[in-house]
């Protein structure tokens, strides 16, 4: 797979060449977590990409639901988009503030709705910062554009479907947590939820498919990366985390080394491990 995929990942170079392209729409998705103390939003209003729009993972949500930004119900999606002014026939690239952290997780929402032609910017923000490209604080101007989706219900999973999986063994469940919180050794940042990790799956940190610039690993040192944490790239594969934001970083990987069933457990940890009745397991098991 070319380094410069407009379907999964894209190079600064290539952004800073297509950044006049009128079909080009550029969506600033960072996020951070509440212990943070950062405002994703104020941070995008001081200072973006040119053109860029704010895609504010929080909102454009099913926020009827109990768990953090659960996807979108596809009317919303909808909606949202065509006021922010993406639509069909747009090539979207999405960057986040931290470098790669929650830009896949808008990667992955434009794919679960049907949308191909969408890649993550490599290495996001703090790399397009460091090599002097141009930025500004004025909102771009917004016409409605009319967008079509065909949501993809083999992209995710749900707290249903993952147990079952769990429990036949017949996909490999991915966990981007930190080492600590897979093995239940530290506690959840989200009160309430127990320690540990679903049964049977694999500890991938997400901070591992990266490079030590913050942009994504080679696609072979990917699947090295998957195969040393004991994952059958055989075997369909759902990723989960904390709440579904890094494990569509796996799901991007996955992608780029050319693994096509791949499914995001939107839930995650956020739901699992808020049920008393579904098994957890600890340690390295």
């Amino acid at each position: 797979m070319p380094a410069d995929d407009p379907t999964t990942l894209v190079s600064t170079d290539w952004l800073a060449a297509h950044l006049g392209d009128p079909d080009l729409r550029v969506l600033d998705a960072s996020f951070h977590l509440p212990d943070t103390g950062r405002d994703a939003r104020a941070e995008y209003a001081a200072a973006h990409i040119p053109g860029a729009r704010f895609f504010d993972i929080d909102e454009i949500a099913d926020t009827a639901r109990a768990m953090p930004h659960m996807a979108p119900p596809p009317e919303k999606f909808i909606s949202r988009m065509r006021a922010m002014g993406v639509g069909d026939g747009h090539q979207v690239v999405v960057y986040d503030g931290a470098g790669m952290f929650s830009a896949p997780r808008v990667w992955w929402t434009f794919r679960l709705m049907g949308k191909s032609q969408v890649a993550v910017l490599d290495g996001g923000l703090p790399k397009w910062r460091a090599e002097g490209r141009p930025m500004e604080d004025v909102p771009p101007v917004l016409r409605d554009r009319h967008i079509t989706v065909q949501r993809q219900a083999a992209l995710v999973r749900d707290v249903t479907q993952v147990a079952a999986a769990s429990k036949l063994g017949d996909h490999e469940v991915v966990d981007a947590r930190s080492p600590a919180r897979f093995r239940g050794e530290e506690p959840e940042p989200r009160a309430g939820l127990r320690a540990g990790h679903i049964p049977g799956a694999r500890n991938l940190p997400w901070g591992e498919l990266l490079t030590a610039d913050g942009t994504m690993k080679d696609p072979p040192a990917l699947k090295a990366a998957f195969e040393a944490a004991g994952v059958d790239l055989s075997k369909p594969a759902i990723t989960t985390c904390g709440s579904g934001v890094t494990a569509a970083i796996l799901a991007l990987a996955l992608e780029r080394i050319g693994k096509t069933d791949t499914a995001v457990y939107d839930g995650s940890w956020a739901e699992w491990g808020s049920y008393d009745d579904l098994p957890i397991a600890t340690g390295d098991a």
